[in-house]
């Protein structure tokens, strides 16, 4: 169905995995008139502070400030995203529904373990989703991926590439912020690394990417294969 076809389909573990990593990219290409998706794969049924339904509201705020055209939960559990088939055939099952051109994860090397494996799964389903005799329950025409990449939630790794979110900052913080949840520190909030001071050290990641690259803000990304670079060979748009 033509009408389901994503540009982008960035895939996350828990709802604000994908906008700690890249909210600032997928708000530039909505504005760009891209269509994006986000799918994350546990309802965080075991985050420390908050609750599933609050989370749910919290990430529909997000996806209003970014522009995000498709949001869905596959309910896997939380601190269970392990290597298994049913998992796989899921997320393959998603991949076939949105036909996206490109596929996002969380990066492999991460505090949170959910993130590795999160990216483990769909790594796994992008190539099974091409795969025409690779048979689930529906959705089954196959689907070749173009691109896979990786984007970073916890850490400060080297960048393969990045992207000028300059324009974007703003907006990409205003969706943080709409996780009161996960990073205000209230009176009922449990002491975790989310509640101090985490948005202002994504804020200072992004903008150490960015003078790397010589703007104010950028995300960085990881990719498994080199890039092949046309436009921004001599830095010209």
């Amino acid at each position: 169905m033509e009408e389901n076809k994503l540009h982008i389909l960035a895939f996350g573990a828990h709802a604000d995995d994908v906008e700690i990593g890249m909210g600032g990219t997928i708000a530039k290409l909505t504005e760009e008139g891209k269509r994006i998706g986000i799918c994350d794969l546990t309802d965080a049924d075991l985050s420390s502070n908050g609750n599933v339904v609050l989370r749910k509201e919290e990430a529909a705020r997000a996806v209003d400030i970014l522009g995000v055209q498709v949001r869905a939960s596959l309910g896997f559990p939380d601190r269970g995203l392990f290597l298994k088939e049913e998992y796989i055939q899921k997320v393959v099952e998603i991949i076939r529904k949105y036909k996206p051109q490109i596929v996002f994860a969380p990066y492999l090397e991460d505090r949170h373990p959910d993130h590795g494996n999160c990216a483990r799964i769909v790594e796994e389903a992008v190539f099974s989703a091409g795969i025409k005799k690779y048979q689930t329950v529906g959705w089954n025409e196959p689907h070749r991926v173009k691109k896979m990449y990786f984007y970073m939630i916890n850490g400060f790794h080297k960048p393969d590439f990045t992207i000028d979110i300059t324009q974007m900052i703003e907006k990409k913080l205003a969706a943080l912020r709409a996780y009161r949840s996960q990073f205000e520190l209230t009176a009922q909030s449990v002491q975790t690394p989310l509640v101090n001071d985490y948005i202002e050290t994504v804020e200072a990641r992004e903008r150490m990417f960015g003078k790397l690259v010589g703007v104010s803000y950028a995300e960085g990304f990881k990719t498994k294969v080199p890039l092949v670079l046309k436009h921004d060979l001599l830095g010209e748009e």
